[in-house]
């Protein structure tokens, strides 16, 4: 790896096929798979990164696959046929307000603010503001239709 991360990702781009096909061999120890070109070039890319900036977390590896974990739970028609109302288990929610910044917790049924369990994302925004809110207006998941 003489040349730096960038010089070898913007060098794959373009590359012949059997330029690409060498490189797998020579970063995976393996045969390429028959993948079209695109993904030969997305794993390359990723493979050089991991090897320049070092792998996934153990933290990380363990959220992915709580969150696959999550969803192979689910019938896969459950799964394509309901739209994503609520962001992932785990995701954070911040929001600035009045010069303090909150932190919100998406968890699988409900939300934890201030460790305490909230049933809602306008009740933390009620508990925040001390007004009446939408709670996703006010995280920033959906704009306001007032000024349309």
């Amino acid at each position: 790896m003489k040349d730096s991360v960038l010089a070898q990702l913007v060098a794959l781009r373009g590359a012949p096929a059997a330029v690409l096909k060498a490189r797998w061999r020579e970063l995976f120890d393996t045969e390429p798979p028959a993948y079209n070109r695109r993904f030969l070039e997305s794993r390359l890319a990723y493979r050089i990164q991991e090897l320049a900036y070092g792998a996934l977390s153990r933290e990380t590896l363990d959220r992915l696959k709580a969150m696959a974990k999550q969803y192979a739970d689910q019938d896969p028609a459950e799964r394509k046929a309901r739209p994503m109302l609520r962001p992932v288990a785990g995701t954070k929610l911040i929001r600035e307000w009045e010069g303090v910044e909150h932190c919100v917790a998406v968890r699988t049924n409900d939300f934890e603010y201030l460790g305490r369990p909230y049933k809602s994302l306008s009740s933390v925004a009620r508990e925040i503001t001390g007004t009446k809110w939408n709670g996703w207006v006010f995280f920033g998941l959906k704009t306001s239709q007032a000024g349309k």
